[in-house]
């Protein structure tokens, strides 16, 4: 089978691997598609990000979708059946994955992860055996394209419920890559009264405003439109902050009442806070981390079509144009989310 394997960074290639065979309780699926994360880019751009470093061949991916060619006993599931593919993999045995907090697993098997040595392989690849659990079962109707954004979707609804309630609120989501687009479909579907989506570049806010924003800022062009919302010490009761700029973080405390919450999506290092203005206005600030049980439900809401997620998908490119759609895919004026045909 082809596999797309980073070496270094933008040293991507298509290699040739032995496929593996499904034992008890597993399945062998054929990926149709998988999305390019923005875990992937920093492999394929930088050789990492932060002190986790490739260090050995890896392969890539963890956002995909496919159909089941072979089952082990007892997997539950048939040939033939579509299904999108959870890459977190928890021990469910350590003291977090038992109170229920998977993802803080101390032995988590995530697809496409150099933390650990030896890497952890991913999903780009034509065949993948997975746990049957794994594998969530994709509606008629759904393209498998719209599948393989469950596992972003998932990483949005997570940060919803680290939120809290969003009935009646009034939201503003930081950073319009695809998780902040992502905030603003979660937002939407978790009854945001109005949401608000600031970016830097004009194509990202135009796919914003499409999947639900009721007013996007560019905030290179409208440096002070924000400020606006500061009066009588704030408008906004959830800040999803989702690109990990300090200076994104900075305005939404300004902008959130007293007593809002601020969740941190997105990373970008160390960064300062108007710790006064904390204090002063007594914000939550909450972080959150990748998804457990969220994985099913995403899956459940674009199968019932409660949510679209296609306004999102850029383009979408055969394995053979691989190294082309890592450089389109890290490009924001020309794309969203682009996805891999395998």
């Amino acid at each position: 089978m082809k596999t797309v394997v980073i070496h270094a960074a933008r040293d991507l290639r298509v290699e040739e691997h032995e496929p593996e065979k499904p034992g008890p309780r597993q399945v062998e699926v054929a990926i149709e598609a998988g999305g390019i994360c923005g875990s992937d880019l920093h492999y394929f751009n930088d050789g990492g990000f932060g002190t986790v470093r490739v260090r050995e061949p890896m392969i890539l991916g963890h956002e995909v979708a496919g159909t089941i060619r072979a089952v082990g006993e007892g997997s539950g599931l048939s040939v033939g059946e579509r299904v999108a593919i959870s890459p977190s993999r928890p021990c469910n045995a350590c003291v977090y994955c038992l109170k229920g907090q998977q993802n803080h697993c101390l032995d988590m098997r995530f697809y496409g992860s150099a933390m650990p040595m030896p890497h952890i392989q991913g999903a780009f690849r034509q065949t993948l055996v997975a746990e049957g659990w794994q594998c969530h079962k994709v509606a008629d109707g759904v393209s498998i394209n719209e599948a393989a954004f469950a596992e972003p979707f998932a990483v949005t609804l997570h940060a919803v419920a680290r939120a809290g309630s969003l009935l009646g609120k009034r939201v503003l989501v930081t950073g319009c890559g695809p998780i902040g687009a992502l905030c603003v479909v979660s937002a939407r579907a978790h009854g945001a009264r109005e949401i608000v989506a600031t970016d830097m570049v004009d194509e990202a806010l135009a796919k914003a405003r499409e999947v639900g924003a009721d007013r996007t800022i560019n905030v290179l062009d409208e440096p002070d439109a924000l400020s606006a919302y500061s009066a009588n010490k704030g408008y906004f009761d959830v800040h999803f902050e989702a690109s990990g700029n300090q200076r994104a973080l900075r305005s939404g405390i300004e902008v959130l009442k007293p007593r809002g919450v601020l969740v941190q999506v997105g990373i970008g290092g160390d960064v300062s806070i108007p710790q006064t203005m904390v204090v002063a206005k007594e914000i939550d600030i909450r972080g959150t981390f990748r998804f457990h049980e969220e994985f099913g439900l995403a899956v459940d809401l674009i199968n019932k079509r409660a949510v679209d997620v296609k306004p999102l998908l850029t383009a979408v490119y055969g394995l053979g144009d691989a190294f082309k759609a890592f450089e389109i895919a890290g490009d924001r004026k020309r794309s969203m989310k682009v996805q891999l045909s395998f």
